[in-house]
């Protein structure tokens, strides 16, 4: 386990195995360059001392190497004494020093020095913002998932387990506060990516719940805890009449669950509901996905596990906000008991809902859990889920889809911004609505084939469930999971993404209501 800790050291006169350097094509200052026809390569401010140190040496060592400081190069060198660490590690920043820059520069450097005990950071850390980003980069970018690694296996470096942030704002209250949330936050995206990651036969709905039991313990036991939870299980769904959850799951021998859980702290400036997307598998049901679609649709609950992820990091930083967490969760599969196109469910609340397509069942779901939510008069409603393909089409696999309220998209998208999480604000045309209330038998259509706008459809089709209250939806269904190769500080596989987002609209919304 990684242990991070602050310092107000030099880099170049410490003594760990490994010092992390930061390099910039910014102009200013002008301190080395490599060549005179390139751009101006410099190390980034907290590397001075090492700059000093190499002297003459630092520009031509530079330009051997090719290093140019665009985002996501990464050079490890034997520093020969010129330091006093046998490795120097240059991560390169871009044009400009931002916490979301250094937070992606701290996730390539965790994964180049595996065979090191310990390591410096020495970007740029002198403000909270940067060494929060600098620790969270860091433990996000080294991130790995072993669960299911066989015994006899070698295992693999996993990196460092001493790690220096090195800042002269070292002794600051608020920068060592920073560093407390970096490894908060952190731990709770790990989380998520975790859940993500569990193999579904693994992560059937009742384990799922099982598993955010156990991620609550310590925050759920004794006089005075912060967090209550209550996990409805399929015969009380039924006593509810949650149809929209018990429809998709009804089709699973492994039967659905609602989580949900309440933050209440006293003191509390405002509430905030948070509904997420809980398909622990999704074959399409009886309108079945091609065989290739399946193969990463364990990750259809990472709506879910940001939600519940988020409400956790929530409570262990204290925030003066109450939130109410729902995680709907089922599986959808095909048997003989599935759900078929033309079925009517009744969803919590009474409002019925003709299916035409099973394989769009993650807004059935979130249509009780939305339900739910207004019974508890929230200020603020936001639902997270890997909704529709039709926005990975409109957005790539890097950006989530931002729809609701305009009194609320703003705060999300100023939120992602801090959270360093790519989020685009996308529109609720009026059209949509007339599609969504187009059923001949029943109040709402839950699709209907239209190939355009599919992700827009959702979203109004979700917004029938919210009782008017400011809402947003994040569409989260292209970076979920990232099935290519790792960057910045996204590892392969779940990526926990929206974790920090809602953590940081929390923070926004308490801060404004108080």
């Amino acid at each position: 386990m990684t242990s991070l800790s602050l310092r107000n050291a030099s880099p170049a006169k410490s003594k760990a195995d490994a010092v992390v350097v930061g390099v910039t094509t910014s102009p200013a200052p002008k301190r080395r360059r490599t060549n005179a026809s390139g751009p101006d390569v410099v190390l980034a401010p907290g590397a001075d001392d090492v700059a000093a140190a190499y002297g003459r040496k630092l520009s031509p060592l530079l330009a051997s190497l090719g290093v140019n400081g665009k985002a996501g190069e990464v050079h490890s060198v034997p520093t020969s004494g010129a330091i006093n660490a046998p490795l120097l590690v240059l991560v390169g920043l871009g044009p400009e020093v931002t916490p979301d820059a250094v937070r992606r520069a701290a996730g390539v450097a965790a994964r180049s020095v595996p065979n090191a005990a310990s390591a410096a950071l020495a970007l740029p850390a002198d403000s909270p913002e940067l060494v929060r980003a600098a620790a969270e980069g860091w433990l996000l970018g080294g991130y790995t998932f072993t669960a299911f690694k066989g015994s006899d296996v070698t295992p693999r470096p996993t990196g460092p387990s001493e790690v220096v942030v090195l800042t002269s704002a070292a002794r600051r209250k608020e920068t060592q506060q920073a560093l407390t949330e970096a490894e908060v936050l952190a731990e709770a995206v790990a989380g998520a990516r975790s859940w993500v990651n569990t193999p579904p036969g693994d992560f059937t709905p009742p384990r799922f719940a099982d598993a955010v039991l156990e991620a609550t313990a310590d925050l759920t036991s004794g006089r005075g805890a912060p967090l209550e939870i209550t996990v409805l299980d399929e015969k009380r769904l039924a006593e509810l009449g949650c149809g929209g959850i018990l429809g998709v799951g009804q089709g699973s021998d492994a039967p659905p669950r609602l989580v949900e859980i309440s933050y209440a702290p006293k003191g509390a400036q405002a509430h905030l509901a948070l509904v997420g997307k809980g398909i622990t598998f999704d074959s399409g049901g009886l309108s079945i996905k091609p065989a290739a679609s399946m193969k990463e649709m364990k990750s259809d609950m990472a709506g879910a596990a940001a939600v519940v992820q988020a409400t956790i990091a929530i409570a262990r930083l204290g925030l003066p906000i109450r939130v109410s967490c729902f995680a709907p969760m089922a599986e959808n599969m095909v048997s003989g008991r599935s759900m078929r196109p033309g079925d009517v469910l009744t969803m919590y609340g009474g409002k019925t809902v003709e299916v035409q397509n099973t394989d769009a069942e993650g807004r059935l779901v979130l249509a009780d859990a939305l339900v739910r939510a207004t019974e508890m008069s929230p200020d603020v409603i936001l639902d997270v889920a890997t909704l529709t393909g039709a926005m990975v089409m409109a957005l790539g696999d890097r950006v989530s889809g931002v729809m609701g309220g305009d009194d609320v998209v703003p705060g999300v998208l100023a939120a992602s911004e801090v959270a360093g999480e790519a989020m685009w604000h996308m529109p609720l045309p009026e059209e949509m609505k007339q599609r969504v209330l187009s059923s001949k038998i029943a109040d709402v259509m839950q699709h209907d084939w239209v190939r355009w706008g599919g992700g827009l459809f959702a979203g109004a089709f979700l917004r029938e469930f919210t009782a008017g209250k400011p809402w947003a939806h994040l569409d989260i269904a292209g970076p979920s999971f990232n099935s290519g190769s790792p960057w910045g500080h996204v590892t392969n596989g779940g990526t926990g993404v929206a974790v920090t987002t809602l953590v940081e609209y929390a923070r926004s919304l308490s801060a404004t209501a108080g």
